[in-house]
């Protein structure tokens, strides 16, 4: 008698319990996101970049949290060049190093910018 009542009792909590377990059908969503590349801005130059200039680099901001120098560099201004100057930037989570961009020849002597990027 005593294990009838256990089977009893037991076959209600598997029933029970075997119920939980069946969830409706889930849906996975997948996100993909292209790997970060360096972006090549083309422009009309009026020649190839000057020089880079020589930068001082200053102590970073006070109690801003972890920032990271960008280097200065030259940027066309109309027909001329303009300098950029460098400056602090705090990096993306999970980052922590700077590509500077540069100015690229193309093989038909036109140049482009290459954006500096995080790696």
């Amino acid at each position: 008698m005593r294990g009838i009542s256990s089977i009893c009792l037991t076959l209600p909590l598997l029933a029970a319990l075997a119920g939980c377990g069946h969830d409706e059908p889930r849906t996975t969503q997948v996100i993909v996101q292209p790997p970060t590349q360096p972006q090549a801005t083309t422009m009309a130059s009026p020649g190839p970049p000057p020089p880079p200039r020589s930068e001082m680099v200053p102590p970073p901001p006070v109690g801003t949290g972890p920032v990271v120098w960008q280097p200065g560099h030259w940027m066309v201004n109309g027909n001329s060049w303009a300098w950029q100057s460098g400056q602090y930037t705090p990096p993306p989570p999970g980052e922590t190093t700077w590509v500077p961009g540069r100015w690229l020849q193309q093989p038909n002597g036109g140049w482009f910018w290459q954006e500096g990027h995080w790696a």
